[in-house]
């Protein structure tokens, strides 16, 4: 499957709107032949002629911008999520660090080495589920 480009959404948008290239260039108030450029992919259009086009066809400007410039993608996505490693890595060191909570709940070391076991085997996505996974072997224990 061949990826969208600038040049075939234009085309497209174009034929819907039944214009020619010398009607949308009018509108856009540049030269039938720029726009013949854009739809072959050999010039792109600067930032405001980006902005008419999106408002005269009705197009999303940033998935155009994304067509016209593919290099400048990492500009508009989001801040990636960190990885689910790199999340229970942060959740145990959290829960690990705080002496507080280790403290109040009679953590000992002997389940801190349990506890940091169980992390590495599945997602732990924050501290206080180490303290219902600790409960939960508290609770197995006890129950021997």
């Amino acid at each position: 499957m061949k990826k969208e480009s600038l040049g075939q959404v234009l085309k497209q948008r174009r034929g819907a709107y039944a214009y020619t290239q010398r009607e949308l260039a009018k509108k856009l108030g540049v030269k039938a032949s720029h726009i013949a450029y854009l739809e072959n992919g050999r010039r792109r259009p600067s930032l405001s002629l980006l902005s008419r086009i999106a408002e005269t066809l009705e197009l999303d400007k940033k998935r155009l911008f994304l067509l016209a410039h593919p290099e400048a993608h990492w500009i508009t996505t989001e801040a990636r999520e960190p990885s689910t490693a790199r999340k229970r890595e942060d959740a145990w060191r959290r829960f690990a660090g705080d002496r507080g909570t280790l403290a109040r709940h009679k953590v000992t070391e002997r389940e801190l080495k349990v506890l940091k076991n169980v992390n590495m085997l599945g997602p732990v996505s924050g501290p206080n589920q180490f303290l219902f996974i600790l409960n939960s072997i508290r609770q197995a224990i006890d129950e021997e």
